[in-house]
């Protein structure tokens, strides 16, 4: 199955972190799942970092693309059919990177793994 990863999901299977239920880390580590990122979730990862927002442990360019790689997360890029997707999106979610994930996860007909409970108003399968 392919899975798209939201950026928190990543952020928290990088470090261990608790919050990540044992479901969601199982089926990132399942070896038959395709694991997909966004380009845009590494974009909110960049900006964050720059204003101060988020403290990696350490620097950016050292640990993408060495992470992705180490954990087989295929990189998912912005495409024109993802942005006509999102056009057409209701406002449940304001957050401008969680629409655009909820737009590849319809487009691509990828289940999105996340935490956020604001997703399931999308026709989106949300994995936790």
């Amino acid at each position: 199955m392919n899975l798209l990863l939201d950026t928190h999901v990543l952020l928290w299977f990088l470090v261990g972190d608790r919050r990540l239920t044992h479901t969601a880390r199982q089926q990132i580590e399942t070896s038959e799942n395709q694991r997909w990122l966004s380009i845009a979730s590494l974009w909110e990862i960049a900006i964050k970092t720059s204003l101060g927002k988020l403290q990696l442990t350490r620097p950016f360019d050292e640990l993408f693309p060495r992470q992705l790689e180490a954990n087989a997360i295929n990189l998912l890029s912005i495409q024109p059919v993802h942005l006509a997707q999102l056009t057409r999106l209701p406002f449940h979610h304001k957050d401008p990177f969680d629409r655009l994930l909820v737009a590849q996860a319809i487009t691509e007909e990828m289940p999105l793994l996340s935490q956020d409970r604001t997703l399931d108003a999308y026709p989106v399968k949300r994995l936790w």
